[in-house]
């Protein structure tokens, strides 16, 4: 009997975020995926894979940060993965710091477009991810993010 597939919530809030989440498709090929995001247009860009929305929020709108964790809640008690990969934002971080009080596997992969400090959000999640990661060499540090290349 083959092995079970493990179980990949691939999340990113919209814009940038989720282009940088299309480029990692190629690691999640072996893996049972499901895409999440912020904008339910997006469903065109995963083709049949698993996809689903949750809220946005961001930090100038307590109310829809609020709403965008309970959907993150809700999302992971639903699909139960076993690892959690995002390219941030708000959604991407509540998602992985509720993920590890369920038991998942976490990767942060900071945006590229933050290349002169770490995306706020990054800032945030780093010391609650197993991997957390630059995709800009000079922002790595020993305590991380570490730097494992880029997906420009």
């Amino acid at each position: 009997m083959p092995a079970r597939r493990p179980k990949v919530v691939a999340i990113s809030s919209a814009g940038g975020h989720w282009v940088q989440l299309m480029r990692l498709r190629p690691a999640f090929e072996d893996c049972d995926v499901t895409y999440v995001t912020v904008n339910p247009g997006y469903r065109r860009d995963v083709g049949d894979a698993k996809f689903r929305v949750i809220p946005d929020g961001n930090r100038w709108n307590k109310l829809a940060l609020l709403r965008s964790m309970l959907g993150a809640l809700w999302m992971l008690l639903q699909v139960r993965p076993d690892v959690v990969v995002t390219t941030g934002a708000a959604p991407g971080y509540f998602t992985v710091r509720l993920a590890k009080l369920l038991g998942a596997r976490t990767v942060w992969v900071d945006s590229v477009a933050n290349a002169e400090t770490l995306s706020l959000s990054g800032q945030k999640a780093g010391s609650h991810v197993d991997l957390w990661l630059t995709q800009w060499p000079h922002l790595a540090t020993e305590k991380g993010p570490l730097y494992r290349g880029n997906v420009l």
